[in-house]
């Protein structure tokens, strides 16, 4: 094989050439797959996102009912202390106790009042995490089944196209060893920065096959000259006429 220091210029647009066109084999198989690793990794990312908030609110659920089975225990000690003050009122001797007693129970009785309060506070709270619960569910259910039937998709397609596209894979390693790393780091950066990854392109009616615009005759001229690699003054993609 020819080393990639002895390749003449018209053998490294060539290669090149012949380069992207593999890789251009390669972007039209994933634009066969479209978004959909995309559409799957958004879809497990929702899923996560409300596996965690299913997870949460299911705690604050039981929480909440802790704190009412907690205040339900203080309300039976409560009224288990009512009655005992209330067989003491029986037996008290002077207006001081009784007073004492009396003020006992009042006490007793606020915290009645409170723990009930609390216990329609936690009911409310229960209610409403109950109600977004459910709701989550419903979308965590929906997301679910979405995700299978978008890795059934994708593991279909890709099964389809898996065996030709790393066979161009490795055709696209095979070929960038004949390039030169200057130039094929050049090449992979203008790739990245198009959508469409046309880092090569030819002159189609006197302008650049990538961004279209005029070139002007001196500079086709030098271009199929094939003497430089010359890069589109707009865009910056190889332009070459093979």
């Amino acid at each position: 094989m020819v080393k990639a220091k002895e390749l003449t210029v018209e053998e490294k647009l060539t290669a090149l050439n012949e380069l992207q066109k593999i890789d251009s084999k390669i972007d039209e198989i994933k634009v066969l797959r479209g978004e959909l690793p995309m559409e799957v990794k958004d879809l497990e990312d929702e899923i996560e996102g409300l596996t965690i908030r299913t997870t949460k609110l299911e705690r604050e659920i039981q929480e909440w009912e802790t704190s009412i089975t907690n205040n339900q225990n203080a309300i039976k000690d409560a009224q288990n202390q009512i009655a005992k003050y209330n067989e003491q009122s029986k037996q008290v001797r002077n207006d001081r106790e009784y007073d004492a007693i009396i003020k006992s129970i009042e006490l007793q009785n606020l915290e009645i009042q409170l723990c009930e309060k609390k216990i329609r506070d936690a009911n409310n709270k229960i209610k409403e995490r109950r109600a977004y619960y459910e709701e989550s569910m419903k979308k965590l259910e929906k997301k679910q089944k979405a995700l299978v039937d978008k890795k059934e998709e994708l593991t279909k397609i890709t099964a389809e196209t898996q065996i030709e596209e790393e066979k161009l894979e490795k055709k696209s390693a095979s070929q960038g060893k004949k390039i030169e790393d200057r130039l094929l780091q050049a090449y992979k950066r203008i790739r990245n920065n198009y959508k469409n990854g046309l880092a090569v392109v030819t002159i189609e009616r006197d302008s650049c096959g990538g961004c279209f615009a005029k070139i002007p005759p001196q500079r086709q001229l030098e271009i199929r000259q094939r003497k430089r690699i010359i890069a589109c003054e707009h865009c910056g993609r190889i332009v070459v006429e093979l």
